[in-house]
């Protein structure tokens, strides 16, 4: 039994240290204000404040680490006293945190923390006495918070399990994803980050997969979509046979994958839909696959018309404008293959967005590794 309690314990340690933590619940205080002081007319010394401020080096467990009970208290003002009136205020509390961070109380949006140096105040200390208070000291402001980190990177790898999503990204960049035949594979994020012939970096995030209902939490839910909201482009891959995640589900056609992923990306946020799109047809090494994607070729070119014949669970408001849609086998792929895709990523970035300058490009290297090192797997 105690060798069992040993085994447990160390087993804990380790999935702990690399869990994937992307969201923390914290209780932010600001300080008390100190009393006044009626005799001779003494005001005591406000409450320090709660702040978030985010820092390139700054990770979500760090949080934790420094705050283990995870509340997060300023110091309480000084009472005004004969020989210091005005009573000191207390000490500031600044938490740091990564940039990507999505501050919420309750359901309440309070705001997006995603540029370095950016600061939020939490909660605010209280008032210290004096006379329009009767002397008398408030409380700070307390709040329970979460923290939501959403990843930024440039692409958003998008599909169903199993689709060949890690495989892609595996030929992309130099990330070495785990890679196995069966759903779910992919259950924490993977961070690679292609380069270019002339240099420039392109960061790409696996997600992971989606089911049918992750709008409403199912399978990796909201975890997988929140992240996907601050990618520049969205890259649909889809399995050109189609994909059922167990005998007991139905079976979807690629052209179905195809609707059920963009009312996915609409139910859970409807301006999901309006962002730069790619779609990568894979497994096209599969037997008939040229034929099967001749066939339905024409449908995903005109997805606006398929949609409107399909049954009304499948119909999205607004389908997805695709700038390229790519038939391609990433286990099988050439070296030309993937500077075709990488190209027309990068094409289809600058032509919904401006062009980064070399430094940019070098600042945003530096912070996806910073970023990311820890928070996901990475390699450049």
């Amino acid at each position: 039994m105690v060798l069992l309690n040993i085994v447990l314990r160390n087993a804990k340690k380790i999935d702990v240290k690399y869990k994937f933590l992307d969201s923390i619940q914290i209780q932010v205080r600001g300080g008390k204000g100190g009393a006044g002081c009626p005799k001779y007319g003494g005001i005591g010394g406000n409450g320090g404040n709660v702040t978030l401020k985010v820092n390139d080096g700054a990770k979500l467990s760090d949080v934790l680490r420094q705050y283990p009970r995870k509340v997060v208290a300023a110091e309480d003002g000084r009472d005004s006293k004969k020989h210091c009136i005005a009573g000191n205020r207390g000490k500031d509390k600044i938490v740091l945190i990564p940039p990507g961070i999505t501050v919420y109380e309750g359901n309440r949006h309070l705001g997006d923390l995603d540029k370095v140096g950016g600061s939020m105040l939490v909660a605010k200390g209280g008032l210290g006495g004096r006379l329009e208070t009767g002397f008398s000291s408030t409380r700070g402001e307390s709040f329970d918070l979460t923290l939501d980190l959403k990843l930024i990177a440039d692409v958003g790898l998008v599909g169903f399990p199993n689709a060949g999503k890690s495989t892609l990204l595996a030929a992309l960049s130099r990330a070495k994803p785990k890679i196995a035949s069966y759903p779910f594979t992919t259950v924490r994020p993977n961070i690679g980050v292609m380069e270019l012939e002339d240099g420039r970096q392109i960061s790409v995030a696996d997600l992971p997969g989606l089911v049918e209902g992750a709008h409403r939490n199912y399978g990796m839910g909201h975890r997988f979509l929140r992240h996907v909201q601050r990618t520049l482009l969205l890259l649909l891959v889809v399995d050109i046979d189609g994909f059922q995640l167990s005998p007991l589900h139905t079976a979807r056609s690629c052209l179905q994958n195809i609707l059920l992923l963009n009312k996915e990306l609409e139910l859970y946020n409807p301006d999901l839909v309006y962002k730069p799109c790619v779609l990568l047809v894979n497994k096209m090494d599969k037997e008939d696959s040229q034929r099967t994607y001749k066939e339905i070729e024409d449908r995903i070119h005109n997805l606006a018309g398929y949609n409107s014949t399909v049954c009304e669970e499948m119909q999205s408001n607004v389908v997805l404008n695709f700038s390229a849609v790519l038939p391609i086998s990433a286990k099988h792929a050439t070296a030309e293959d993937m500077d075709s895709i990488k190209n027309t990523i990068r094409e289809v970035i600058d032509e919904h967005y401006d062009a980064p300058r070399l430094e940019d490009e070098i600042n945003l290297q530096n912070r996806c590794r910073s970023q990311i090192s820890e928070q996901c797997q990475i390699v450049v």
